[in-house]
């Protein structure tokens, strides 16, 4: 049985090392709102809350993920026991409606408590559920936000090609999409894998974007993320069948339902699984299964997390469906110095390795950074 006794919520700003700019807008520091569950044996793990500041990517803010913590989903879980972690989001879904990212975050907790108390890595638990052995490394991959020049944007992809990253995303959007992709397909290396994420910036009803999606279909990309609405998944499939290139559906993914529909009518050959988007670790284990009886690969995404975040994604991303690499990065990739030691680091092959010999996280987290960094923070106990 799993039994929640105390939870206490912290927000900590981390300043990234350069601006993300994406369709949407520019980032230079995360609000990141972190988790600390533990339960009456004073077993404790950390968990991180994905949602982003501006309501851009998410109806989920760091606000509101913090309002809705507070007030519903602490006193739904406080004090309750779970036969298994898996039970946590049915039993939030009874009650809550919306507020994925503040759910998952407990869920996923639940998990890394439970891997913790068993004494075996997440990953192992994760995969164990489903009689698979997690994969020693994962590979990794790199989103390069929008950049002031092209010359700019081919030189950070030729580093990163050079360090060894298994893909290369590039951030698109109208009027800074097919010269500047055609400028990096043309200096990178064609073994390279080479993706564009547009984040819902296009529209079928152009001419122009249409022009544009059509001609980055041309370009040898190994899959075209996100190009229409979050809501749109009859749009695209129409253009799905237009093009060669395979789509990715990411912000459209909000959890199995989602998945089901975009399956059923074609709107994409890759599915974006960010298990916070989806409300955790069942969720997501479930859309993996259900995209590997269908055929359909999948990877997992990033959300711009802290090295806490980041160990829950490698974890997801040790099942065996999760084929293309993901949003995976290094520590060094976004911050100067992470919030966990030691920090995630990727090898001369573009692999990051799975922590397999720790319990839990497999890694520890800097308690004085944390609190050098902590803006806000509640604790709340089970009576």
């Amino acid at each position: 049985m799993i039994r929640l006794d105390r939870i206490t919520l912290r927000e900590i700003r981390l300043e990234l090392l350069e601006p993300f700019r994406t369709s949407a807008g520019t980032v230079t520091e995360r609000r990141i709102l972190l988790l600390t569950l533990a339960d009456g044996d004073g077993t404790e793990t950390w968990s991180e809350c994905v949602a982003e500041a501006l309501p851009t990517y998410s109806p989920d803010t760091v606000d509101s993920s913090w309002l809705a913590l507070t007030q519903w989903i602490l006193p739904a879980v406080l004090g309750q026991s779970f036969a298994a972690p898996d039970a946590v989001q049915p039993a939030l879904e009874r009650r809550i409606r919306g507020h994925r990212m503040a759910c998952a975050a407990v869920e996923m907790g639940a998990w890394s408590l439970d891997a913790t108390r068993r004494g075996i890595a997440l990953a192992a638990l994760l995969n164990g559920a489903r009689s698979a052995s997690p994969r020693a490394c994962v590979d990794a991959g790199i989103a390069i936000g929008m950049q002031e020049s092209v010359e700019t944007l081919v030189e950070k992809c030729v580093a990163a090609a050079r360090e060894g990253y298994r893909r290369i995303k590039i951030k698109v959007g109208p009027g800074r999409d097919v010269e500047w992709v055609v400028a990096v397909r043309g200096a990178v290396d064609q073994a390279t894998a080479l993706s564009v994420d547009a984040n819902c910036s296009y529209s079928l009803d152009d001419p122009a974007h249409v022009r544009a999606l059509l001609a980055l279909d041309h370009l040898g990309l190994a899959l075209i993320e996100q190009p229409l609405a979050h809501d749109d998944f009859v749009r695209h499939a129409e253009l799905q069948r237009r093009l060669t290139t395979p789509l990715c559906l990411d912000e459209s993914l909000s959890g199995e339902s989602s998945v089901e529909t975009m399956l059923a009518l074609g709107s994409a050959r890759i599915a974006n699984v960010k298990p916070g988007r989806v409300g955790g670790f069942r969720a997501a284990l479930t859309i993996h299964d259900r995209c590997t009886s269908a055929g359909v690969p999948v990877l997992c995404g990033g959300m711009l997390e802290c090295g806490i975040g980041r160990a829950y994604n490698v974890a997801l991303a040790s099942l065996p469906n999760f084929s293309v690499p993901g949003d995976l990065s290094p520590s060094a990739r976004y911050w100067a110095r992470d919030v966990v030691t030691p920090p995630w680091t990727m090898d001369p092959e573009g692999r990051l390795r799975v922590p397999l010999a720790r319990p839990g996280l497999g890694v520890d987290v800097d308690m004085d950074l944390i609190e050098d960094l902590t803006v806000r923070r509640e604790s709340f106990q089970a009576s």
